[in-house]
């Protein structure tokens, strides 16, 4: 016959094993498969989404973008985890206003982290070498491939861009506007066909 206290463990082992599985079911159904995969056209107007937005919450944005070589955008980089993590997104790469590729973006994390979010990710080439590179690889890694500068503003704050002399710049935007402490090192890219 079992303690009180055993049966307390017991318990409280199957309530957080249930809750636990409940929540690997509820990522695994927020994070697209190839069947959900968004369409070209899908992922163009997130993306047209996204740089106006952009463009409205940062101060010199508009110019920043017309100066890059080409932006890189993921307008829904979803990241959910308990203990450990992942997320993925996809986008579009635009030279000159037109989207040329389309690319995913997938990154693993393991340490104190629970539940999902949804943040927007644009990687600004302002170098063609960078760009060249970036397009030419297979599968092209952040901290490995390439180093990205990420800049923290507050809401409103302005860009400019005669101090900004890295290859590849990143901002990283929350619901709230961009987003502080974070790093894209580790995030993989890889080409889709569209």
């Amino acid at each position: 016959m079992k303690s009180g206290n055993e049966k307390s463990v017991r318990r409280i082992f199957i309530a957080s094993s249930m809750m636990f599985v409940l929540f690997l079911v509820a990522v695994a159904l927020s994070i697209p498969s190839v069947s959900q995969a968004k369409s070209a056209k899908e992922i163009d107007i997130s993306v047209d989404v996204a740089l106006e937005k952009f463009e409205k919450d940062v101060k010199g944005g508009k110019e920043f973008l017309a100066s890059a070589k080409g932006v890189l955008v993921f307008p829904s980089v979803i990241k959910a985890g308990i203990g450990i993590g992942g997320e993925y997104g996809e986008g579009a790469l635009r030279i000159n206003g037109k989207t040329v590729d389309y690319y995913s973006t997938a990154a693993a994390s393991i340490g104190f982290q629970l539940g999902a979010q949804s943040k927007t990710v644009l990687l600004v080439f302002m170098e063609d070498e960078a760009l060249k590179n970036f397009r030419g690889s297979s599968g092209w890694e952040a901290g490995v491939d390439g180093s990205v500068a990420l800049v923290e503003l507050g809401t409103g704050g302005s860009i400019d861009s005669t101090n900004i002399k890295d290859p590849i710049v990143g901002f990283v935007f929350g619901n709230k506007g961009l987003m502080y402490n974070l790093t894209l090192e580790g995030s993989k890219f890889t080409k889709l066909v569209r």
